[in-house]
């Protein structure tokens, strides 16, 4: 009988499933990288084998986020003391992921700003454009489509000066 079957390992993650350890559980086949018991905390399942199962641990002993790169490698035989887990991506509190959006679109606004003041000149010429085509019907007797295409002009050059700082 095959390890992967129902009768030999009563749990079976498949790539991506998340899973916890139960307490003492998953020692790991002695690799130099996963001497001893695994450590408590969410791991996501990286790689399947017919003899063991390749971990990845995402979040702490407590569900929350972590970024360590630990893996461990764990024998199918001792999956039975693992449990099935929540993905820790989506536990952060709204008010938490609000805040560090804003403080984020804070200092992507500021850097956009600077990468424009890097190139003053084309800047000004960016926005210009930008001005004229979206106000230039006012004073310009030109067709709509030519104040169309200089508005566009104008704010792809903003955008590529702000992107790309010149």
């Amino acid at each position: 009988m095959s390890p992967n079957t129902a009768d030999s390992t009563p749990f079976d993650p498949a790539v991506y499933d998340h899973v916890r350890p139960a307490d003492g559980a998953g020692d790991s086949d002695g690799d130099a990288e996963t001497d001893g018991a695994v450590e408590p905390g969410v791991y996501r399942v990286v790689g399947t084998r017919a003899e063991c199962v390749t971990l990845l641990q995402v979040g702490d002993a407590d569900g929350w986020r972590v970024n360590t790169g630990h893996v461990v490698i764990v024998d199918r035989d001792a999956l039975d003391g693992f449990g099935p887990a929540d993905n820790p991506d989506g536990n952060r509190p709204a008010g938490d992921a609000v805040s560090n959006f804003l403080g984020d679109f804070v200092w992507q606004v500021r850097a956009f700003a600077g990468r424009l003041r890097a190139n003053p000149l084309a800047a000004t010429v960016a926005l210009a454009l930008v001005v004229v085509g979206h106000q230039g019907d006012r004073v310009l007797d030109v067709p709509g489509s030519w104040l169309t295409a200089v508005y566009f002009l104008g704010v792809f050059g903003v955008v590529y000066l702000g992107a790309r700082g010149g």
